[in-house]
């Protein structure tokens, strides 16, 4: 009842899968991925047991021919599911049970896979597979596109109803979850790929936002220590995602912050009294921000 797209990108390390399925909220039980370790995807009749199983023996040194002899073995409904096993290198292997519904299918490449059950059409995955690796674009990119690929060759035959998108950064350690670097999912849709779509520019967008809300001090600590070349890159990035973003001017009103934090206080002035034209709300927001430290006073209060 779902087809995915699993890869490995050798130009950085990452690993990700892409799935969509009509089912609600796939993205809640199809696979997972962790930084540095790899990618578990499990579907058809999924056992949901076995993204989870399967990372921990992936984190343990097992291979993905391992991984998989050893959550088969030990499931008696295995014949009725697919799974897909990615380590950190972009080695992989496949199980498809033969009680899985027609169509399903298989294509599988250097550091990719794509395998699908349920299928309106036996050309799903390969379709998938040649659209991914024809891409030179961004791994995330490249992942959506292959669900677009396959949807457009047929999909799943019951129809269209979520997505999921994760990819995951090389370095492994304690904290896997400071290395996503993507994780979006639409649960309920009448186009959910296409809406995978349109989110992936938008995360991208707040990706940037992130990076310097939750990095101190370009927008919370002492700005005393905020070093200027790091300043104008954040301001850089900060003014790249505003395009991107639009009519959303989140990414603008940070990067006014960051602006006045870093001493450059009448572009961000400029940049804040702009934003307040549009939002008058936005001048109260801003002398909050300096109640509370975060924006020099002296500079909301003129």
């Amino acid at each position: 009842m779902t087809y995915s797209m699993v890869s490995f990108n050798p130009d950085d390390g990452s690993l990700g899968f892409a799935s969509q399925s009509h089912f609600f909220a796939v993205g809640s039980v199809v696979g997972d991925a962790e930084a540095g370790v790899g990618v578990v995807v499990s579907q058809a009749f999924a056992n949901t047991d076995w993204p989870h199983q399967g990372l921990a023996l992936l984190r343990a040194g097992a291979t993905p021919d391992d991984v998989l002899d050893t959550l088969t073995s030990a499931d008696p409904q295995a014949e009725y599911r697919q799974a897909i096993v990615m380590d950190a290198t972009g080695h992989h292997a496949c199980f498809g049970g033969t009680g899985c519904a027609p169509h399903t299918g298989v294509a599988r490449g250097d550091g990719m896979a794509a395998m699908g059950n349920m299928l309106a059409s036996d050309t799903v995955c390969a379709a998938m597979l040649a659209t991914h690796r024809a891409s030179t674009s961004t791994h995330a990119d490249r992942l959506v596109a292959a669900l677009l690929a396959g949807e457009r060759a047929g999909g799943d035959a019951r129809g269209s109803q979520s997505a999921v998108l994760k990819v995951v950064g090389p370095v492994r350690d304690e904290r896997p979850w400071r290395h996503v670097l993507a994780d979006i999912r639409v649960d309920d849709h009448a186009d959910p790929v296409a809406e995978l779509r349109r989110l992936l520019p938008i995360h991208e967008g707040f990706r940037a936002i992130g990076a310097a809300l939750f990095a101190p001090p370009l927008v919370i600590g002492d700005a005393s220590g905020i070093v200027a070349d790091r300043a104008r890159e954040t301001v850089a990035s900060l003014a790249s995602a505003a395009i991107g973003l639009g009519a959303n001017r989140e990414a603008d009103l940070w990067r006014a912050v960051v602006l006045l934090r870093s001493g450059r206080v009448d572009a961000g002035r400029a940049l804040i009294d702009e934003l307040s034209a549009g939002r008058p709300q936005l001048a109260e927001f801003a002398r909050g921000l300096a109640q509370v430290g975060i924006l020099p006073r002296s500079e909301v209060a003129r």
